[in-house]
């Protein structure tokens, strides 16, 4: 059985698009936010809630990001959570918790 102990999957739309980095083994590394929507019922109207998720993709998966995901392309993808933390410019702790996406799937049809 595969290992469901830190398994991710969403599908939903990019918000702006890819940020892509080189890194310094050649590597290349991709962050996006990607919305996802849940619908529901809410004294009798219909009512979406959009949360959005932190992604990150590394090397092969991050070269294909770059290549074909624009802003507002539906994804499906699958991954890892993965939390950690960082000082910002003002030296200020902040926490961070991203999807590390290992497959992606598009399912925006080519223009």
């Amino acid at each position: 059985m595969m290992n469901l102990r830190n398994c991710v999957q969403l599908v939903g739309n990019i918000g702006k698009n890819p940020i892509i980095r080189e890194l310094n083994n050649g590597g290349k590394m991709a962050r996006f936010s990607l919305a996802t929507n849940e619908y529901y019922v809410k004294n009798g109207e219909r009512v979406k809630e959009t949360q959005w998720h932190n992604v990150v993709a590394w090397g092969k998966t991050a070269e294909i990001i770059e290549q074909y995901v624009q802003s507002g392309a539906e994804l499906m993808l699958s991954g890892k959570l993965k939390s950690r933390s960082y000082s910002d410019d003002a030296g200020n702790m902040r926490y961070i918790t991203e999807v590390v996406a290992s497959e992606i799937i598009f399912r925006t049809p080519k223009k």
